[in-house]
């Protein structure tokens, strides 16, 4: 055999290998710590319900041998929020889930909700993004760091929400399901998706929520919330919405760790759009027909679906989704062949990539697909 072509076999080879056994990085951060209390009412301190909460959540994620979990911090130690991004980034993870406790001056305020980074000028979840960026304060030379933000300032908020669209769509699915796992763990209020310029999630190059999983204002919520029994049914549900974004987007062929019997679907981020009124997107398809696609983008900018405007990519389709442009490479009846492209898409630049799957024209979780 040609030695060039042994070697390339060889390099081939390992690729596949090395594809199979990566693993999904899930970096778990708890909001606040050490000098910062984050949210404190009733004798609740936000820091710790925090802190133990992710600490059950990766206990739960590492019992999957094919998920690595990394914390930003695993006791009560002050972490500022850019080294929070540098400790995400530098450990290449697949998605960052920073975990807090929410609050208001109304005390009768409760529910969950899960934010990803976005352009709003919602006054309360302005207020919410204020809340949770002012401890940078506690930081020295914070002007200069997070160049010139002001956390009292509603366009330092909005403003450093632009350019962060890459992996917004992979976001909202995983903040869906965060929501949607938590009324399935709990009976809390569901607040819904929602977006907000939060200062942890502006330079993390990942899928990213931020979770408030309830109000330390309210007493009977806050109660739940730092209970055992609390933390453990939350901690079960974000874990469990992990689990389902991996089976889902990671390894699709995997059956889900835990035992739900309800459906998962997504949320849509807040718009004042019922489901109904968005409903899953349509493509032209033959009936019974099975497509895959490969999602590379999601943009509130709508562009010409031309090769130079996708670094060099024919045969891009685009999506409008509400306020959001969705642009896909390819569309193939192989889920193998899909695999293919994905590849192409990433070695062009796109790596938030991911593959979606159409029956009869409507969108269907790829697992659903390939079965």
């Amino acid at each position: 055999m040609n030695k060039k072509i042994l070697i390339l076999l060889v390099l081939h080879t390992i690729s596949i290998v090395h594809g199979q056994t990566s693993k999904f990085r899930v970096v778990l951060d708890a909001g606040h710590g050490g000098k910062d209390y984050g949210a404190v009412y009733h004798g609740t301190i936000e820091k710790n319900i925090a802190l133990k909460t992710v600490l059950k959540v990766g206990a739960i994620l590492e019992k999957d041998s094919q998920i690595d979990v990394i914390y930003t911090r695993k006791s009560d130690v002050f972490i500022e929020l850019q080294q929070r991004a540098n400790i995400a980034n530098k450990s290449k993870g697949s998605i960052f889930v920073s975990i807090h406790c929410n609050a208001n001056k109304n005390q009768s305020a409760s529910g969950n909700e899960t934010y990803v980074m976005g352009i709003t000028r919602n006054i309360s979840n302005l207020e919410v993004a204020k809340m949770e960026n002012e401890v940078v304060t506690l930081e020295s030379d914070y002007k200069i760091k997070y160049d010139g933000f002001d956390p009292n300032s509603p366009e330092s908020v909005i403003g450093i929400s632009i350019l962060q669209e890459e992996y917004l769509d992979q976001s909202i699915e995983l903040a869906g399901r965060v929501q949607q796992f938590f009324a399935i763990k709990t009976s809390a209020k569901n607040r819904g998706v929602k977006q907000a310029g939060f200062l942890v999630l502006r330079q993390i190059t990942m899928p990213r929520v931020l979770i408030e999983m309830g109000f330390v204002s309210n007493k009977e919520e806050g109660a739940f919330l730092n209970s055992e029994q609390g933390q453990e049914k939350l901690a079960e549900a974000i874990a469990g919405s992990i689990l389902d974004y991996k089976n889902e987007f990671f390894n699709p062929t995997k059956e889900l760790v835990i035992n739900e019997n309800e459906p998962v679907k997504t949320t849509p981020i807040e718009q004042k759009v019922t489901p109904k009124e968005q409903p899953k997107p349509v493509v032209k398809t033959k009936k019974n027909e099975i497509v895959f696609k490969v999602q590379i983008a999601a943009s509130s900018k709508k562009l010409a679906t031309i090769p130079s405007n996708f670094k060099g990519l024919k045969n891009i389709s685009m999506e409008q989704s509400g306020k959001l442009y969705k642009y896909f490479y390819g569309s193939v009846n192989s889920y193998e062949e899909s695999k293919k492209r994905l590849e192409e898409a990433k070695q062009k630049g796109y790596t938030s990539a991911f593959i979606v799957a159409y029956k009869d024209g409507i969108k269907i979780s790829i697992s659903d697909a390939i079965k």
